[in-house]
């Protein structure tokens, strides 16, 4: 009887699918730890899984939020009936970004809502509490958030509306985030009828920092800029224009602030003083399809990296638009919309030689004995820009202080670069004003965006605002 010859071709076969299964259980090996050690908390965390975080409600003292300093922002109080009541020891000054935990959850109350309802506690004690029937202290969460900063960006904006934030540019870390009007947290409950169906027009639930959508105005220009400087590698600053205050082309006119003469006007200088006439005329020059292509590239009309909620920003004009659509667009009015909080992350990103910093709210998570639960650390989210280019617009940024809109944040103390704005949203209102700016600006170590809904110049009302945050936190 003759034996069976080998078959290579069945034996290889045999071992490429023996190789197959090997490999699908490695893969699912490793997505099960990336699952358990990465994405199982914002699983547990997300609003959909509600019963599984319910049942942590059971068995937790809902943990404690603090300011970077340690001072209490949110705690729970258990009266001697065993009542658990939230409460929030600086009424309104963290109200938007802090939140709140009844009538739904927002804000950090959202973010760190696995983390508040944890407990690491010591097991032994875990395990008296429950054979007690008691509920275990859930673990505290420290937040980014400063104080000093937050209060004075409250005080300074004052009874307006708007908003005012702060960043580090090199690490992302949020220190402050002030929305107006606002809301008292600890009377939620009891005034959520008025808060939801009251003056529409208050909105005082949104947190404008994140979520508030406005015309950029004049510091759109930095987007323009960018694109025209892109167009025009090493020859931009050979661009001149004569300004009499007013653009006129075709049958319609483009005024700058106030219809303000700046008079012969190179690159440079027409950013600084912020010459409508000027951008609006080489605005016309641009690549329509390079300018859309370069807006999304900077985060508008996408998601953006921010933790909690927030509103798309939105750029719309498409190639082939007509002339004083272009001419509106590229100074920031038109259809386009830019949250404050967009516009931070754009001017850290500059400030950050291109590169942008996730913005993070959290800075560590802590059992109920101070003990480190989990460390925050800074991410990179991605480089904006290159290095040159964000060289480039930090040149153009220093001059609209320097020597432009931006004199309110002249001092010896430190450097500034920036961009003022001043953005019509409705006929006969007065404009919002913007101000977004890092200092120093040869060494940034904090990034400020502040709008004041109908402050009017960027210069005189959100300027002097952010001018207060960086003394705060440079000379203090």
């Amino acid at each position: 009887m003759k034996k069976a010859k080998p078959n290579p071709k069945a034996n290889r076969n045999i071992l490429l699918i023996t190789y197959l299964i090997v490999g699908l259980f490695i893969g699912m090996s490793v997505y099960l730890g990336y699952f358990i050690q990465v994405q199982s908390e914002d699983v547990i965390n997300n609003p959909y899984n509600s019963a599984r975080l319910n049942s942590f409600e059971e068995r937790v003292v809902r943990g404690k939020i603090l300011s970077d300093d340690g001072s209490i922002l949110a705690e729970t109080i258990i009266s001697e009936n065993g009542t658990e009541t939230r409460n929030y020891p600086q009424g309104d000054l963290f109200s938007h970004v802090v939140g709140y935990s009844s009538m739904g959850k927002t804000g950090i109350e959202s973010l760190a809502n696995y983390y508040l309802l944890s407990s690491h506690i010591n097991p032994f004690t875990k395990a008296m509490d429950q054979l007690a029937d008691k509920k275990s202290d859930g673990d505290t969460v420290v937040t980014t958030l400063d104080k000093t900063m937050q209060s004075i960006a409250y005080e300074a904006l004052g009874d307006r509306k708007g908003a005012v934030i702060a960043m580090e540019p090199g690490t992302g870390k949020v220190l402050a985030m002030v929305s107006k009007p606002t809301f008292d947290p600890n009377l939620i409950d009891e005034q959520w009828e008025d808060l939801v169906n009251g003056d529409q027009t208050e909105a005082r639930l949104l947190n404008r920092a994140t979520q508030g959508l406005y015309p950029p105005g004049s510091t759109f220009k930095i987007i323009t800029a960018l694109q025209y400087m892109r167009e025009h590698p090493g020859m931009y600053n050979d661009y001149r224009f004569g300004c009499d205050g007013i653009y006129e082309f075709q049958r319609f006119t483009i005024q700058c602030y106030h219809k303000t003469a700046h008079g012969e006007q190179d690159f440079e200088a027409a950013f600084a003083n912020s010459c409508n006439g000027a951008f609006s005329s080489l605005g016309q020059e641009l690549d329509l399809t390079g300018l859309k292509h370069l807006s999304e590239q900077l985060l508008f009309n996408c998601e953006q990296p921010i933790s909690i909620p927030y509103s798309k920003s939105m750029y719309v004009m498409e190639d082939g638009a007509k002339e004083w659509e272009i001419a509106q667009t590229v100074i920031g009015q038109g259809s386009t919309l830019m949250t404050p909080m967009h516009n931070l992350m754009l001017t850290s990103a500059i400030a950050n030689g291109g590169m942008l910093m996730q913005p993070y709210l959290i800075e560590r998570v802590e059992n109920i004995n101070g003990e480190i639960v989990k460390q925050f650390m800074p991410a990179q989210y991605g480089e904006l820009m290159t290095a040159t280019e964000a060289k480039g617009l930090q040149i153009l940024l220093e001059r609209v202080v320097t020597d432009g809109t931006g004199s309110a944040l002249r001092t010896e103390a430190y450097s500034v670069a920036g961009k003022t704005g001043s953005a019509e949203f409705e006929k006969g209102k007065e404009t919002h004003a913007w101000f977004v700016g890092y200092a120093p600006a040869e060494n940034p170590e904090i990034a400020v965006c502040v709008i004041v809904e109908e402050g009017g110049s960027g210069g005189k009302a959100a300027a002097p605002i952010a001018r207060q945050m960086f003394d705060a936190y440079l000379l203090h």
